[in-house]
């Protein structure tokens, strides 16, 4: 696992270091400000239809060569990006970059095959603490490296590291990775079955297609507060980017301590659905504590609560979903859990846009309280079921004792 988490976490801090200069880029060359944001959601547009099939092809040939042939994409992606000299080249390296974003779910699956079923959060835990690190990090370099005058930016060294980041990860995999997926499993799921009936084969189960949505709805509201957060701090505090850096490297340094150290421990004590109901409640609470973020220490209890509730939330969730899938259809789940994900960050920035415009600052943070809660609800009720899918567990394998 710490070979995984390595090259997981070099490859994102590449990620981490061009998203937040992408809009420079764009308005480099004269693009609108529609056409900026377009370029934000288009990689997880592409995301939202290619995650699936990366996942059962993972499941069909193994999780090193998706991998490979994502950190290669990787790479020819930001080699576009840093030589583009117009805008649909911008558009068409994100698009490739999005459709060929196969890695988190085959690392997801990595994690799903090489650890035991009580263990399954501490790993997942790791995916989410290179993410939470690599956007620290990502951003930071990438600011040092562009420079701090808008006009005079250095936008092109940042995508040539990003390549180069994304090429030692390659060869991270090639060299230290062994494949984790048995060979006798390779192919046995799914294999003429099309990619829609893939998918509603995973919706179609009750638990897990409500686990499913569960992160649909996190994701929506978080990904909401995220695109209104930079726009919510200028009119509250008169930020500028500095300021607001700082605030989401606070998150991701919580994030990161939480998901990498604690949350295995923390499992293996409360378990998973217990760890899942307290994050949507801090997820929720800190969204609402936003509407009352008048002053500084307020505002780092609500983004403490957020930070401290997505720990919580994500690791177990993906280790729920990892768990309510066979051995031979981790990719193909995590796949369609990744896809339903992708979806959200293309739906929470629009929608969490109009309500700004609309109805003011706090709308955002108002509705994705309200999608959190309703998440909590689902989580509630989920306890059941799950409880009764454990029962008829043990009564299945009571007589083999």
């Amino acid at each position: 696992m710490p070979t995984l988490f390595l090259i997981v976490f070099i490859d994102l801090v590449g990620f981490g270091l061009v998203i937040p200069l992408l809009p420079f880029y764009a308005l480099r060359f004269g693009a609108p400000p529609q056409e900026v944001t377009l370029l934000l959601a288009i990689y997880s547009l592409m995301q939202l239809f290619a995650a699936p099939l990366w996942g059962r092809l993972s499941d069909r040939v193994g999780r090193r060569p998706v991998l490979m042939i994502s950190m290669a994409t990787s790479v020819l992606a930001y080699l576009w990006i840093g030589s583009a000299t117009a805008v649909w080249m911008l558009f068409a390296a994100r698009a490739l970059a999005g459709a060929c974003a196969g890695n988190i779910a085959a690392a997801q699956a990595y994690i799903a095959d090489i650890t035991k079923p009580e263990e399954r959060a501490k790993g997942m835990g790791l995916i989410g603490a290179a993410f939470g690190l690599g956007f620290i990090i990502g951003p930071a370099l990438g600011g040092l490296l562009a420079g701090n005058n808008p006009a005079t930016a250095d936008i092109e060294t940042p995508a040539w590291v990003a390549a180069g980041l994304s090429f030692l990860a390659l060869w991270g995999v090639i060299l230290f990775l062994p494949e984790s997926l048995p060979a006798d499993l390779r192919g046995m799921h799914g294999g003429s079955r099309s990619r829609l009936k893939a998918i509603w084969n995973v919706l179609g189960r009750p638990v897990l297609s409500r686990l499913i949505l569960i992160f649909f709805l996190v994701i929506l509201a978080f990904a909401g507060m995220e695109s209104t957060f930079a726009l919510w701090a200028i009119e509250q505090f008169g930020w500028g980017p500095g300021q607001v850096g700082y605030v989401f490297a606070y998150v991701g340094v919580l994030s990161a301590i939480l998901q990498g150290g604690l949350i295995g421990r923390l499992a293996r004590r409360f378990g998973e659905e217990r760890l899942l109901r307290c994050g949507l409640a801090l997820i929720g609470a800190g969204l609402l504590a936003m509407l009352f973020a008048h002053s500084i220490p307020r505002l780092a209890f609500a983004v403490s609560a957020l930070a401290l509730g997505m720990g919580l939330t994500q690791p177990s969730l993906n280790s729920l979903i990892s768990r309510r899938a066979g051995r031979e259809e981790q990719g193909e789940v995590l796949g369609v859990s990744q896809s339903v994900g992708s979806l959200s960050r293309v739906l929470g920035p629009a929608v969490a846009g109009f309500l700004f415009a609309q109805f003011g600052r706090y709308a955002a943070f108002f509705w994705g309280a309200v999608l959190v809660f309703a998440a909590l609800l689902l989580s509630l009720m989920l306890v059941r079921a799950l409880d009764a899918a454990k029962l008829a567990e043990a009564k299945t394998m009571g007589p083999t004792r």
